[in-house]
Formats: C-alpha cells, sequence, structure tokens
C-alpha cells in the first residue's frame, strides 16, 4: 500500500510551491492570491528511493469565517485519515494566526507523524522569527523554503523514515487489471454486480453512491482478472466536496495502476467533455482502453441509430478512432459479457510481441511505396524497424533524417501497424530515431 503525504495550512502558506518542489515539476498553479488552488492535486514522488504519494490539500473558497474553518476542519480531518505523514506548512512572514491554532489543535489529536514546516525561510535573519512556532504546541518544526527547496532535504530524511515496512501482499499479484472508469451514475457498479452476478456493489439512482475503489476477483467462463469499480469522476470544477475528492483521486490512481479501462458512457447523454479527459487520461498512462455505451435499452431506435452513435464517438475521439465500442445495458445485463471478452482481448493486444523480422518484412516495403515527403530537397529513408522492448507497444523506426519527419507521416505509420497487427483499443508509441 502506497506511502501518502498530505499538505495541511491555511491558504497562500506555499502548499502548492512546497508540492511542485516535492513532484519536482510545475503540477499546481501558484500564485500570491490566496485561495488559486481549488482543485485538488496529487503526484507521484520518491526520495532515496522511497516512492510516495502527495496531497495539496490546498484551495479554500474565501466565504464567511464560518464555513471557511468548516472547510478547513473537513480537509484536515479527511488528509489525516488518508495520509501516512502529514506537513503542516505555517508562513514565517506572517506569524502564527488564528486559524494556524485551529489546524494545530485538530492535528495534535492524530496518532500520524506530523511535520510542522516554517515556510517561506529564505534568509538566515528568518530563522529567528521561526522560533514563535514552537507556541502551536508541536514538539519540533523544519525551516524551509518552498520556493528554493532549502530545507526540504532533511524533512524528507525524517518524513520517510516514519513510513511503515511495506509488508503488504496482493492477492492479486500478476493477474490483469480492468478498471471501470466514467462519470457519476453512469452504471459502473450496476455492470460490476451484473458481471459478478451478485449485489458486490451498493447502487442507487443517486450519482456519487461509490466513494472507493472496490477491487473484487473475476474468474468465470475461463477468464481470470481484477476488476475495479471506481467512483464517478466529475468535472473538476464540480468536485466541492472534500470526500468526493479522495474518490476520485483513488479513481485516477486505479486508472494509473490497471492494464485496460473499461471508459462507460450513458447513452441517455452521449459523449461529454469528462469522457473525453478520462479517455486522455488512460491514453497518458497507455491503458487498453474500452468504451462501453450503457443504458442502450433507454434510447428510442431507428434503423442506423447503432452505426450513427459509434460513427459519433470516434469523430470525438478522433485521431485514436481504433478502440472497440460496446452497447450494453447493464441492468439487462444486453452484451454485458461481450465486454469482459472485448477487454480481455484488448488486454492481450496491449501485451504483444511482434518479432522485427515480421515487423520489418511488412512495414518497410509500406514505407517504400509511400516514403516521408522530402524537405528542402533532401529525401527521407527509413531503414529498419523495431518493437521496443516496453510493458506496452512502442516502436523505433530508424532514419537519416528523423527531424525532418513531420506528425502527419508519424499518423499514417500508426494506422499502417493498426491494419497490420491486432492493436485495436491500445494506445501505442512511435518514434524515429537517427541511424
Amino acid at each position: 500500500m502506497s506511502n501518502i503525504i498530505a499538505l495541511v495550512g491555511r491558504p497562500n502558506v506555499g502548499k502548492s510551491t512546497l508540492f511542485n518542489r516535492l513532484l519536482q515539476k510545475r503540477e499546481a498553479i501558484v500564485d500570491s492570491v490566496a485561495g488559486v488552488t481549488r482543485d485538488r492535486h496529487y503526484g507521484k514522488s520518491d526520495w532515496n528511493g522511497i516512492d510516495f504519494t502527495v496531497i495539496d490539500t490546498g484551495g479554500y473558497v474565501v466565504g464567511s469565517e464560518d464555513i471557511f474553518e468548516e472547510e478547513i476542519r473537513k480537509q484536515v480531518e479527511l488528509a489525516v485519515d488518508e495520509a501516512s505523514a502529514i506537513i503542516f506548512l505555517v508562513d514565517v512572514t506572517e506569524g502564527i494566526t488564528d486559524m494556524d491554532k485551529e489546524v494545530s489543535n485538530l492535528l495534535r489529536k492524530t496518532d500520524k507523524p506530523v511535520f510542522l514546516v516554517v515556510n517561506k525561510v529564505d534568509n538566515a535573519m528568518l530563522e529567528t522569527e521561526a522560533m514563535e512556532f514552537y507556541s502551536l504546541g508541536i514538539e519540533k518544526y523544519y525551516t524551509i523554503s518552498g520556493m528554493t527547496g532549502s530545507g526540504t532535504g532533511d524533512l524528507l530524511d525524517d518524513i520517510v523514515a516514519t513510513f511503515k515496512e511495506d509488508n503488504y501482499v496482493d492477492p492479486f499479484e500478476g493477474l490483469p487489471r480492468i478498471t471501470i472508469a466514467g462519470r457519476p451514475n453512469v452504471g459502473k457498479s450496476t455492470l460490476t454486480n451484473a458481471l459478478l452476478e451478485n449485489e458486490r456493489n451498493i447502487v442507487t439512482n443517486i450519482a456519487g453512491t461509490t466513494r472507493d475503489s472496490i477491487e473484487t476477483l473475476y474468474e468465470k467462463f475461463g477468464y481470470k482478472f481484477v476488476l475495479i469499480d471506481t467512483a464517478g469522476m466529475r468535472k473538476k470544477t464540480k468536485v466541492n466536496e472534500n470526500l468526493e475528492f479522495y474518490s476520485v483521486m483513488r479513481s485516477i490512481r486505479s486508472i494509473e495502476d490497471s492494464d485496460v479501462v473499461i471508459l462507460m458512457i450513458d447513452a441517455t447523454l452521449g459523449w461529454e467533455k469528462q469522457d473525453m479527459n478520462i479517455l486522455f487520461l488512460a491514453q497518458k498512462y497507455r491503458k487498453g482502453v474500452v468504451i462501453v455505451v450503457n443504458k442502450w435499452d433507454l434510447v428510442g431506435k431507428e434503423t442506423n441509430t447503432l452505426k450513427y452513435f459509434e460513427n459519433f464517438i470516434k469523430e470525438k475521439i478522433a485521431p485514436f478512432t481504433d478502440v472497440p465500442i460496446i452497447f450494453t445495458s447493464a441492468v439487462t445485463k444486453q452484451r454485458v459479457y461481450k465486454t469482459v471478452e472485448t477487454a480481455m482481448k484488448v488486454y492481450e493486444n496491449r501485451s504483444r510481441r511482434i518479432k522485427t523480422s515480421k515487423l520489418n518484412e511488412i512495414m518497410l516495403p509500406i514505407i517504400e511505396s509511400t516514403p516521408p515527403p522530402s524537405i528542402k530537397g533532401k529525401y527521407i529513408k527509413i531503414k529498419y524497424c523495431t518493437q521496443l522492448p516496453t510493458r506496452t507497444p512502442q516502436f523505433a523506426f530508424f532514419a537519416n533524417l528523423p527531424q525532418y519527419i513531420k506528425e502527419p507521416y508519424k499518423r499514417f505509420i500508426e494506422n499502417k501497424l493498426r491494419q497490420n497487427f491486432e492493436l485495436t483499443g491500445v494506445p501505442i508509441e512511435i518514434y524515429f530515431r537517427q541511424k
């Protein structure tokens, strides 16, 4: 089970700056205006070979003091519940505030490791001013500069030392992992129950019933894999419940750790922007994808309704159109087992290894008949290709002038690979390298 570090504190103490520092990249927007972080962030990092997840719990909607205190209380309590260790961040330039005291009082009730971190200590003169934070009642404090990174090394040394030995043994180790993802109330839990033939997960017509990602062993009809039902993923602007934030976070982590993502959409609502965001997320992590159009029994049918709907989706997801699309009803169990068969086929495609000789035998004649366009009188010749030794399909094509090969030709090569090899439902990467 992964270690989690939660960043808590009042607005504008530098949580997002420290978050970016720990991840060593700009993931969170940073601004001097308090409350910029409204879409909560999480990211993976490591220190001295130890991996951990960082949660930025910043971003509070400015309102009355009562609402403000209630909001921060809920966030801190949830962070305490989720985290392995907590960084309580304060600002040396503003000193101790009533809100700092409120957070401190909450954190003293937990048995989780709490690290009081005084931020914005950018010079030696501020080290003395940081001493006042002893009055918060936490035994030790750390002085850092989130902007420059000074002091963060000693802090991380002490944090990772508190992580417990991970003796967890995954009972599903080595099995394919298939995640059902989608917006709230599209029928993910109903599909899970239909496949397992029992009421494994609670199902209601209230969006957001599933709060956690639930893993179940599926072993039927010759298939054996881990089936993961996730919480619905709303647009970021609509994720205003703290509990829902952590549900979405777990959903994202489930997608990241899966092999195939079953992207479920509601046939009565059609394809929406958030569906595209989930598809992009699956592509980003190079996961196999199956699109399942659920509640098909509620749609009025005409002669070409299915074909029209399928073409509409493919237009939306272009250029990655080589994705299986299945029309189901989880309630009536129409084509639910077809979903399993297709997902496992996509899993096989994602794991496919193509012999170099076979790859060159098929692709080089295609390239020779349709070579890359010449640039400034220079002719580009591709001499050799091979599949890279990676977990997902990635290919390298060796050319004399790879820098002149443009995106349209790259898409041409991808289409030819898909036409000649079974790669349906799988994002593939193509690299052109110097021969």
